[in-house]
């Protein structure tokens, strides 16, 4: 993949003192402001990066290293960071955030320089990434079509090369769809691994204590997949509460040998079509495999059936939604309940019926868990389709595309809800470009905590597939940027 030097690249030209962290700052900075077009790092904290990177330097002058020592990084704009408004795409008048979110903590700690935080989707609720406080970010591939939701300002960053690292959350694709869509690398952790204190909307209370939110993760977007591994390294642990008593020891990826890897392909999911482009990747993709002396399956009786766990993801991720809805659309969704669709009575479902999906969710788990012990990874597309044309019309008018086929807009996350209900580790990689020059991205399924199985799998499959780079729109050239 050559789309402009990773992060790893960038700190080992800063361990071999072949650039500063002033200079690499330096240049994303110009490279923001002369893709200021995109509309992808909306929240700018220059003077504060310049500073830190200088104190970076003088560290490494001083004899001193650190995982992200001078790093240029940015985050998502929902996470907290000291000085700065956190709005989730909110208008009106938000105070400066008191303190940092844990994951920029982190990232301070491993001596990352944040430059400034990246655009969203309005409350993180849509595959797209616009709100009437920041605006649209568009696609670096083609500025007409959006770089996915709700972590789009991130992905398009890595992608134009704004930013060697972006930490963003995934819900219901947030990460993923970003990824496949600017033609970048993510890693949705396996649920609960990477805390979310510090990453709420604005009038949510902060405390020292929060739960662990159904569904929800945050983790990183970067050019490669060996920089996600770094980064997860970093912001991966428990929270200080629960630190008291436990430490993260994740195990190592279950193969170094790439031959030895046994992969189960999904190109066919039983609801919705996929765009025709992405499932000849898929059998390219396959074919590679099995020519490489891979074990490759495409048995879809080996894994827990695709209709059933995005039937419950659905209801619960509409339950998790209906949570936050104003009272009066509450009401009339349990008013309407009974007679409703899916979506209407997820939102209104009674505690009991989310125990009883609760329930059916750790059969689903229990089934994934049969499925990791033949296989070592599952490999299938991202989303049914690559980045559409903008549509900032209600939500409930959208449609997308499929080969001429119409679909609901809320299939979209029919291949990342697959996933969700078992809390499993999610790489996201690109393979390609589709025939309207937009990239393909594929996920990499891994068993439930062993997130370094499906990482160091998709740096194997990055090694091995030429993904034409950087895009279009990616910034401007520094002499300062290492080659």
């Amino acid at each position: 993949m050559s789309n402009g030097p990773t992060a790893g690249q960038q700190l080992a030209a800063l361990r071999q003192h072949r650039t500063t962290s002033a200079a690499l700052v330096d240049d994303a900075i110009a490279r923001i402001e002369a893709g200021a077009s995109l509309n992808a790092v909306v929240v700018r904290d220059f003077e504060r990066a310049r500073r830190d990177a200088r104190a970076a330097d003088a560290r490494r002058a001083a004899g001193e290293d650190a995982p992200l020592l001078g790093l240029p990084v940015t985050v998502k704009e929902c996470f907290d960071v000291a000085g700065l408004p956190t709005t989730w795409g909110l208008p009106g008048a938000h105070a400066a955030a008191a303190a940092d979110a844990v994951v920029v903590q982190r990232l301070r700690a491993a001596g990352a320089v944040l430059l400034g935080k990246t655009n969203i989707a309005t409350m993180l609720a849509d595959w797209q990434s616009s709100n009437p406080v920041y605006g649209t970010t568009s696609n670096p591939w083609n500025p007409q079509r959006t770089p996915g939701g709700s972590s789009g300002g991130g992905a398009a960053a890595i992608a134009a090369r704004l930013s060697a690292l972006d930490i963003g959350s995934d819900l219901a694709g947030s990460l993923r769809l970003p990824a496949a869509f600017c033609g970048v690398c993510s890693h949705r952790p396996s649920h609960g691994l990477v805390p979310l204190r510090g990453s709420a909307p604005p009038t949510a209370p902060r405390s020292p204590l929060v739960p662990v939110i159904d569904l929800a993760t945050a983790g990183p977007i970067a050019r490669s997949a060996e920089d996600l591994s770094l980064a997860l390294g970093v912001v991966a642990g428990p929270d200080a509460a629960d630190a008291v008593a436990w430490r993260l020891a994740l195990p190592p990826p279950r193969h170094r040998v790439w031959r030895e890897h046994r992969v189960l392909v999904l190109d066919t999911h039983p609801l919705y079509p996929t765009a025709r482009d992405i499932t000849q990747a898929v059998d390219r993709v396959a074919q590679a495999l099995q020519a490489e002396g891979c074990r490759v399956s495409r048995d879809l009786r080996a894994v827990p059936d695709l209709a059933d766990l995005s039937r419950t993801f659905q209801g619960l991720l509409m339950s998790f939604i209906g949570a936050d809805m104003p009272e009066d659309r509450y009401r009339e969704a349990v008013r309407r309940a009974d007679s409703g669709d899916a979506t209407t009575r997820g939102l209104a479902m009674s505690h009991r019926d989310w125990v009883w999906l609760d329930r059916h969710r750790a059969q689903l788990a229990a089934a994934w868990h049969r499925t990791f012990v033949e296989w070592d990874v599952v490999l299938c597309p991202a989303a049914p389709v690559t980045a559409f044309v903008h549509d900032d019309r209600p939500m409930e008018q959208r449609s997308i595309d499929v080969d001429g086929q119409t679909l609901p807009y809320g299939s979209l996350s029919c291949w990342a809800g697959i996933s969700q209900p078992a809390g499993l580790p999610v790489t996201t990689v690109p393979v390609g470009l589709d025939r309207d020059g937009l990239p393909i991205g594929l996920q990499v399924i891994g068993p439930r905590l062993e997130d370094r199985t499906p990482l160091a799998f998709a740096a194997g499959l990055q090694a091995r597939v030429q993904m034409p780079g950087p895009p279009p729109l990616a910034g401007v050239a520094a002499a300062s940027a290492p080659a």
